[in-house]
């Protein structure tokens, strides 16, 4: 049992895998998951190969029963969750009358249900320990609604809301609870295959986020004094529009 875990859910192939990478290198044990947890293999060995410790796994983060069942798994078998970061985007554009209750409904299981779930659950261990750290990953859509983004701005706009009152609740029974914004595009796989040219044009110009760079913000959060915590954070690159 190792007493340094950090938990991320939403471990991606970009800012999600440069989180679980981060906190790696710092010694933690890391127990990155994602709904096809499969997909995590190759992120698992290439830790473990390289001494550290990595244990992936399958969640729906949307399912009370499985968040409640695996947070209980992790403390008993792996060890005392340290920090944990929800990090599902669920970032998805529809018109608004193209907009089907199930599908507003699923963006914001994706982006809030599923944050209050984790939130809620690791928060019952930390708050007996009187420590510990909970981050929610934003986006330009936490702070306003864009056109075409009803579902994932009321969803981010919510999650936001929902780090606010953990913070002012958790926040005197000594547990850091950090809000970060992502206003930016992010360098991913996903977007270079979509976005070629975009991409090409803002790395030339040092204007695309690097997610390792996203990353190491994580860990300093999770490191500060609690006499001088950050609750929220905006991140972009130096050419964005604000």
């Amino acid at each position: 049992m190792n007493s340094k875990v950090a938990l991320i859910i939403g471990a991606g192939t970009s800012l999600g895998s440069s989180i679980t990478k981060v906190f790696a290198d710092d010694n933690f044990t890391v127990v990155p998951v994602r709904r096809e947890g499969e997909k995590l293999k190759p992120l698992e060995e290439e830790i473990n190969s390289k001494g550290g410790k990595c244990f992936s796994f399958s969640l729906d983060a949307r399912k009370e029963d499985e968040v409640q069942n695996f947070i209980e798994r992790v403390e008993l078998e792996i060890g005392e969750i340290e920090i944990a970061i929800y990090n599902i985007g669920a970032n998805i554009r529809y018109n608004l009358t193209e907009t089907s209750s199930k599908k507003y409904f699923k963006v914001w299981e994706m982006a809030t249900f599923g944050a209050f779930l984790m939130g809620r659950e690791v928060a019952k261990n930390m708050i007996k320990r009187k420590r510990g750290t909970i981050i929610f990953t934003g986006a330009t859509a936490s702070i306003r609604g864009g056109d075409g983004f009803s579902a994932f701005a009321g969803a981010k706009n919510a999650k936001r809301a929902l780090a606010q009152s953990m913070a002012r609740e958790l926040g005197p029974k000594g547990i850091h609870v950090a809000h970060i914004i992502i206003d930016g595009a992010i360098d991913t796989p996903w977007v270079n295959e979509l976005f070629p040219e975009f991409v090409k044009q803002k790395k030339d110009i040092d204007g695309l986020m690097n997610p390792d760079d996203i990353a190491s913000n994580y860990l300093w959060i999770h490191n500060q004094p609690r006499n001088a915590w950050t609750h929220e954070l905006d991140l972009r690159p130096w050419v964005e529009k604000w």
